[in-house]
């Protein structure tokens, strides 16, 4: 049987994705079961998204706990592109970072990429800085340590850092991006420049950079981990998540511009269940006789797939619903109802925290300690000749 055939950049998601052949494609490793043991045992407990290897691919993350146990640790690296606003798909991988944070008591840096998003969307000035409020706010809830994350917007915290993309500018050539991206003639030449930016952050801190993203977004770190050691600095090491399907099925991933494939992060009750119960694709049989002699197609419905991957970490009632929906005995009506209470939880659990995010977004980005300490550097690089 031929292959099917997806496509997976920085920028789009095409198709079913084989994360194995992905793996292989991308030159990553994935998380086996020594590894996460190790990660759980150093973090002192287990993660729900490692647990059900919705995070399974790395790069480099053995050097970091190598290092951590030796008393050399870490800080992590992510960003928000505000370019709307935010579903669950794009949360997830917030509430991981700020989980590692908290277990292993390390600094965060989440870059807002107010530029790239200008270059490569064409959107307004106003719609960014709309976006950027309220997408701070979504992340803010995650549960950041205000006082050991910075957030910052590129183009308010250039000034502080220009010096030192100049340096990784240098050392980065045109061939390079547009091998790793696929730049062509008619690409803007901010766009040209932004790898040199998206990589400044992984060289906050002289030590290993650990950046928790969408397998999709490696390409970026390739740049930095050509160049890391031209500057005296290590490799990033970065922990990749696989695509949160969309509610429509799993061709591709989640969109804000197309609603029906999203929960989105500000949706109330009735709205999550008209979704739900509307579009949410389903792995059972098309009639009820063929349901209860086949059962459910567990891999493909969304349903289960977003309560084993991201809501449910009771392994128990997970391993109970697997059985009985596979089998027929529980039918898609039943399960898309469990969705929609964990979902409904959920958001609510998150939207309250968000109303209550002001202070937190001032620390993160201005008064906090790390943030203080931000302000007052000048970010340089220093080759090594």
């Amino acid at each position: 049987m031929a292959e099917e055939e997806f496509d997976v950049t920085p920028f789009d998601v095409e198709g079913t994705v084989d994360y194995d052949r992905l793996v292989e494609k991308f030159g990553t490793e994935e998380i086996d079961e020594e590894l996460k043991q190790r990660f759980f045992d150093l973090a002192g407990d287990e993660n729900l998204y490692v647990k059900r290897d919705f995070i399974y691919s790395h790069r480099g993350l053995d050097k970091a706990l190598d290092e951590y146990e030796d008393g050399d640790d870490f800080f992590l690296y992510t960003g928000i592109g505000p370019s709307g606003p935010m579903h669950i798909g794009h949360i997830v991988n917030y509430y991981f970072t700020a989980w590692i944070q908290r277990k292993f008591d390390v600094n965060v840096y989440i870059q807002i990429t107010d530029d790239e998003k200008y270059w490569d969307r064409d959107i307004a000035d106003e719609e960014v800085d709309e976006n950027v409020r309220d997408n701070v706010r979504e992340v803010a809830a995650a549960g950041f340590d205000p006082d050991k994350t910075f957030i910052f917007r590129n183009r308010e915290y250039m000034g502080n850092m220009y010096d030192g993309i100049v340096k990784i500018a240098e050392k980065v050539n045109n061939s390079q991006v547009k091998g790793v991206f696929g730049f062509e003639g008619s690409t803007s030449i901010g766009m040209n420049f932004w790898p040199a930016i998206q990589s400044i952050p992984a060289f906050f801190e002289d030590k290993r950079c650990v950046i928790p993203a969408g397998i999709d977004q490696d390409p970026y770190w390739r740049i930095q981990r050509d160049i890391a050691e031209k500057f005296g600095h290590k490799k990033t090491a970065a922990i990749h998540s696989k695509f949160i399907p969309a509610l429509t099925g799993p061709e591709g991933k989640m969109s804000s511009s197309k609603p029906e494939t999203a929960i989105m992060l500000d949706d109330g009750p009735e709205e999550v269940e008209e979704k739900i119960k509307k579009h949410a694709y389903s792995g059972g049989g098309d009639t009820l006789e063929e349901h209860r002699e086949h059962g459910a197609d567990l891999s493909v419905d969304t349903s289960f797939q977003w309560l084993r991957n991201l809501l449910l970490d009771d392994d128990e009632r997970m391993r109970e619903i697997a059985e009985k929906y596979s089998s027929g005995e529980m039918m898609t009506g039943e399960i898309k109802e469990i969705l929609i209470e964990e979902l409904n939880q959920f958001l609510e659990e998150h939207q309250d925290r968000k109303k209550n995010a002001d202070d937190l977004v001032e620390k993160m980005m201005y008064e906090g300690d790390l943030a203080q300490d931000m302000w007052n550097r000048n970010i340089d690089l220093r080759l090594e000749r």
